[in-house]
């Protein structure tokens, strides 16, 4: 199942930066970002104790204009009593609303891989952050991230951190 995920990940990824040459004409030139995050996550199981703790996250993506992308994100750190984040991983399609011309709101949708200790679970995953522009090819950002959502617990993240865009 993780081989298949990953898999697909990186085909979704792969898929992007080759739509991303051929839009490159119709919308500029697309551009490409790297991120690091402090990820503040938690695990709220129904009718049992929260478990929550912080990790890292890295994000990268391909900017097509100036309303989509697509971005990955690879998490993993924390733990809290018998929840150890040993990773994440996810492809996302992401909806941008340039505010002005520093800030910008964005919308997340796609699919994350989530492995705590020997349990690896994926799901559908979503959320909404901002960025605020603080130098040229430097941004601030943050998100809340719905990673998981089973019938039996569900697994968000709140992140901060820096983009750089290439």
């Amino acid at each position: 199942m993780k081989t298949f995920f990953v898999s697909a990940v990186s085909s979704v990824l792969l898929t992007g930066l080759m739509v991303s040459a051929a839009q490159a004409q119709q919308f500029g030139q697309p551009r490409g970002y790297i991120g690091g995050d402090a990820m503040f996550w938690e695990l709220d199981a129904d009718g049992g104790s929260d478990r929550d703790d912080v990790g890292l996250r890295v994000n990268s993506g391909m900017q097509f204009n100036d309303y989509f992308a697509v971005e990955g994100h690879l998490g993993t750190g924390g733990s809290d009593g018998p929840a150890e984040l040993d990773y994440l991983v996810g492809a996302y399609a992401k909806g941008i609303v340039p505010v002005g011309p520093e800030f910008r709101l964005f919308g997340l949708a796609g699919f994350t891989e989530v492995d705590f200790d020997a349990d690896s679970e994926s799901d559908f995953s979503y959320g909404a952050g901002a960025e605020f522009d603080v130098a040229p090819n430097l941004a601030v950002g943050a998100d809340y991230m719905r990673y998981l959502d089973k019938s039996n617990y569900t697994f968000d993240a709140a992140s901060v951190g820096l983009r750089y865009r290439f």
